[in-house]
């Protein structure tokens, strides 16, 4: 692996799982130092999280981690409403989701899971991540793909908000429970339905979370 791409995906998924929160200011010589690479490799890094919307820079501050607004999370769900209703139509109505009948059975053990230790979820991140490359592998449509793919590296960020509550977990097991379950059906409207009502809570609980961690650290 390329040194770039490993300094990319180390600071990306450290990004999304918040341990470099927002306003966290990244510097090419410090995160050189930090991963134990050369300069230009991390610069060149640095550059795809720019492009990824995750990395932001600023006059005479460097590269800063972007932060997450209410107004954000509202303008990225309703692209994500539009696309991936139209994604998991396009996926059901896919001659082969053979790949979908294992990710049933494993949903459906995570959505009856009753551990109430966050450490015993974090398969179910996995699944997601399954579920959401199941769906791009059936997309017929160059466009749709890219775009959806566009989305997943910020609803992935946005969804961690969601560690804290694992009731929600449980319940967003059992939500995509019921769209894995339409898809294998071959009933595109009923995923699509299941995905609208999925995002809808995923939006609520999402705003609950950010407002709360907003008040934490004013």
């Amino acid at each position: 692996m390329r040194e770039s791409d490993r300094a990319y995906g180390v600071l990306r998924e450290q990004i999304i799982d918040w341990q470099l929160l927002p306003g966290t200011i990244l510097t090419e010589v410090e995160q050189s130092s930090r991963l134990g690479i050369s300069r230009t490799p991390m610069r060149e890094a640095l550059s795809r999280l720019i492009a990824d919307g995750l990395v932001v820079k600023l006059s005479g501050r460097g590269m800063v981690v972007t932060d997450i607004s209410a107004d954000d999370v509202r303008e990225l769900f309703v692209l994500r409403r539009l696309l991936e209703e139209q994604a998991v139509r396009t996926a059901a109505a896919a001659p082969d989701r053979a790949r979908f009948a294992l990710l049933e059975k494993e949903l459906a053990k995570a959505a009856a899971q009753k551990s109430d230790d966050e450490k015993d979820w974090a398969d179910y991140y996995r699944l997601v991540s399954e579920f959401d490359e199941a769906v791009d592998e059936l997309l017929n449509n160059s466009y749709l793909a890219a775009a959806v793919r566009s989305l997943r590296t910020h609803a992935a960020r946005v969804r961690r908000l969601a560690r804290t509550n694992l009731p929600r977990l449980r319940q967003s097991a059992a939500e995509h429970l019921v769209i894995v379950k339409a898809i294998l059906d071959g009933d595109g409207e009923l995923a699509a339905h299941a995905t609208h009502i999925h995002l809808h809570h995923a939006l609520q609980h999402v705003l609950a979370a950010s407002q709360s961690r907003e008040r934490t650290t004013t």
